[in-house]
């Protein structure tokens, strides 16, 4: 278990809300190479500053100026964005003003979308890189999986998470989180077209997150395809399930023969073998309640995806 006072890579978090605190914690508390420089929000009375105080880490409630202005911030290396998609804009200019590595987890889509399981090594020398979506982070590994193997002609995810885990950033996004999920199942799952619906569960107590994925392949699927995509399918789950404990598959892989039918995303008529594969993330628990999946996948991926490219850009100091 790290601490502040042993991570090697000094990295920084704009946002004092449930997803920012939930990162400071996995930073001071599970990562064994970064190590927390500040924790930046806009609300001075907000439970993140103070929590963020308690374990001496040092905090601004002036946003992104405050945080630049801040003694330490020469030597912070990654700058993590957890506030809106609108906000990310000012806050990505500052970081690249001061050549810090941004991750992005807004839906703001700047840079590059970048899910660890699939692509972080494509975008080692990005300045700013998106970490998609919730959804996103968690469907398009399978979308990824069944494309390695097969071309996929559609891609179409369902994300169910509980009404209580959807915080006023995550409402207010909804429009960026189909439109970004979708351009993800595209740009880095490899499907043709790309459709994402987002579910807000109300039930009480509240249901952990879980997740359809159904990818269209067109032409006649044989029994040995089948279990290649099976085996590929199963092979990423377990890849991200190495920073996603929660991550696993709820039942075996489906395949359904599929009718010609139009699809509008693709603007033609595609017949075939629709590929579904039923997901469920539950969370670490670390900061945020376990049902949280959604935004604790997000967090684990953000986190990944700093330590792997603080490590491939040599800033970890060796043991």
């Amino acid at each position: 278990m790290s601490t502040a006072e042993n991570g090697t890579v000094p990295v920084a978090v704009i946002g004092s809300g449930n997803i920012g605190t939930d990162l400071m914690v996995k930073v001071l508390r599970h990562s064994p190479t970064l190590r927390m420089g500040a924790l930046a929000g806009i609300d001075p009375a907000s439970e993140g500053l103070a929590r963020a105080a308690r374990l001496k880490v040092p905090t601004t409630h002036e946003g992104v100026a405050g945080l630049a202005a801040m003694p330490g911030f020469a030597d912070i290396k990654v700058v993590f964005d957890a506030t809106s998609a609108k906000a990310h804009v000012r806050n990505a200019e500052v970081a690249r003003q001061h050549g810090k590595l941004m991750i992005d987890l807004t839906p703001a889509a700047l840079g590059p979308f970048v899910v660890p399981a699939v692509n972080l090594e494509a975008h080692l020398e990005a300045g700013n890189v998106n970490m998609v979506t919730c959804g996103g982070q968690a469907t398009v590994p399978v979308v990824a999986a069944v494309s390695r193997v097969v071309p996929v002609a559609y891609g179409e995810i369902v994300a169910s998470i509980s009404s209580r885990s959807a915080g006023p950033g995550t409402r207010a996004n909804i429009d960026e989180f189909t439109e970004t999920t979708a351009e993800a199942i595209r740009a880095v799952g490899g499907a043709e077209a790309g459709k994402a619906i987002i579910v807000l569960n109300p039930a009480d107590p509240p249901l952990v997150m879980r997740d359809t994925v159904h990818c269209l392949v067109e032409g006649p699927v044989d029994k040995a395809v089948r279990e290649r995509i099976s085996d590929s399918v199963e092979q990423m789950v377990e890849t991200v399930r190495a920073y996603v404990p929660g991550y696993r598959l709820k039942q075996d892989v489906q395949f359904d023969a599929v009718p010609e039918a139009l699809v509008p995303e693709l603007g033609r008529r595609v017949g075939g073998v629709r590929v579904s594969v039923f997901l469920e993330v539950r969370g670490a628990g670390h900061h945020l309640p376990d049902y949280a999946g959604n935004l604790d996948i997000m967090t684990a991926a953000a986190v990944r995806t700093a330590e792997r490219t603080a490590a491939l850009r040599g800033w970890v100091k060796p043991s």
